[in-house]
């Protein structure tokens, strides 16, 4: 894709990956691909603001060489280091050698580990700002949202927070603005980018919110490194950012399981006809025809959580063993559960799954059934769904 501008002397140059499919190795299903955002200013100072991923560094530079050369460029400025926005930084050094780069101090020992490269380096802090022309560039530091080395990058003159890692989305599109494409789809993928980035972090992420409304900043625009930009509904993203962060919750359901030979499937549909019947929202998910990111997107604010699990070998099976041991990370707060499954000697799965996630959610009710599940176990799958839902649908 071109450089585009967003406003008078602020530019989009990042690239555009159509077809990416995996990200963070293969713990997110990218359905609609990837962007690598960077923008670049001109003022007296040219400044570049973040790079893309390596391999893209000639579509990269050329998006550069539209709007200006390359080998002018003054002042980089590093607002994270991970690989997806780092990759082209040493060829972009190569092109403007005798440019001043700025970041924060984790962020160039990471780079030098990275690429043995870091340029002309000047470490920054929260608080400490460049004047690069009209413009002056304030910098807050965001640390562990989601590096260590992280921040955001705020220019007064234009009213934009290039939020980096914050406020993104996995969407690839020939548009700019988040207002020029379906909102709902946005939304959805705003949604599953929180979950699957930011969730971990939740009290930093509601610590920098805090931080930043502190700073009573104009923000016009919010120009994150993937997806597209906020130009409006900026309320909105900051309002969900908020709630998401607090563990807030709907009164909705997450019934997500993995069977051997039908039975656990069994009962997780009569599981959820109970739930059904209490009017109460709902998802059922096989983990091994779902993809992970997309689950734990759903569960982000979903009050209950309920889990199913065949037992093999004395274990629960392993692919949602992979996907709870995943989900434990998430550091979730104030959910429900309950487990269950089907076993034919020992039965440890419920227990399993009970001991995995502990950390993260109360279980309650939990129940097994022997091989096939009878009538008359179904039944109870039932009335355990409806129970449950009762449940959610009260609480407070």
């Amino acid at each position: 894709m071109a450089a585009k501008i967003i406003k008078d002397g602020v530019y989009a140059v990042g690239v555009v990956d159509w077809n990416e499919r995996h990200f963070h190795g293969h713990t997110y299903v990218t359905k609609r691909g990837v962007t690598y955002n960077a923008y670049l200013i001109i003022d007296e100072k040219i400044t570049l603001i973040d790079t893309v991923r390596k391999g893209f560094e000639k579509e990269f530079l050329e998006n550069i060489r539209s709007i200006v050369d390359p080998s002018k460029i003054d002042i980089i400025v590093i607002n994270h280091i991970e690989p997806d926005h780092s990759g082209a930084f040493p060829e972009v050094l190569k092109v403007c050698p005798n440019a001043k780069v700025y970041g924060t101090e984790k962020a160039r020992s990471g780079l030098l580990k990275y690429y043995g490269v870091s340029g002309n380096w000047t470490a920054v802090k929260s608080g400490q700002s460049l004047k690069v022309g009209k413009r002056t560039l304030e910098f807050i530091d965001v640390p562990m949202v989601h590096w260590p080395d992280s921040m955001f990058t705020y220019c007064a003159y234009d009213k934009v927070l290039f939020s980096n890692d914050g406020f993104g989305q996995h969407y690839t599109t020939n548009k700019l603005f988040v207002d020029e494409v379906d909102f709902d789809v946005l939304a959805e993928e705003a949604q599953k980018y929180y979950a699957n980035i930011l969730w971990p972090f939740n009290m930093l992420v509601a610590s920098l919110l805090v931080s930043i409304s502190k700073l009573n900043l104009a923000i016009d625009f919010i120009a994150p490194s993937h997806g597209l930009i906020w130009r409006k509904h900026i309320s909105y993203i900051m309002e969900k950012y908020f709630y998401w962060s607090a563990h807030k919750c709907k009164k909705r359901i997450a019934v997500v399981y993995e069977t051997m030979w039908d039975s656990t499937k069994k009962m997780a549909q009569k599981i959820i006809e109970g739930i059904t019947s209490e009017d109460v929202e709902a998802v059922l998910f096989d983990v091994t025809k779902n993809d992970r990111s997309d689950i734990v997107s759903y569960m982000l604010d979903a009050k209950g959580w309920i889990f199913g699990s065949s037992t093999h070998d004395g274990e629960m099976l392993p692919v949602i063993a992979g996907f709870l041991h995943f989900l434990k990370g998430f550091k979730a707060k104030g959910r429900k559960s309950f487990a269950f499954g089907s076993y034919g000697w020992s039965g440890e799965a419920v227990k399993n799954i009970e001991d995995t996630i502990s950390n993260i959610t109360t279980f309650d009710s939990s129940f097994k059934v022997v091989f096939n599940p009878t009538e008359g176990e179904l039944s109870k799958c039932f009335e355990a769904g409806k129970s449950f839902a009762l449940k959610i649908k009260n609480e407070e």
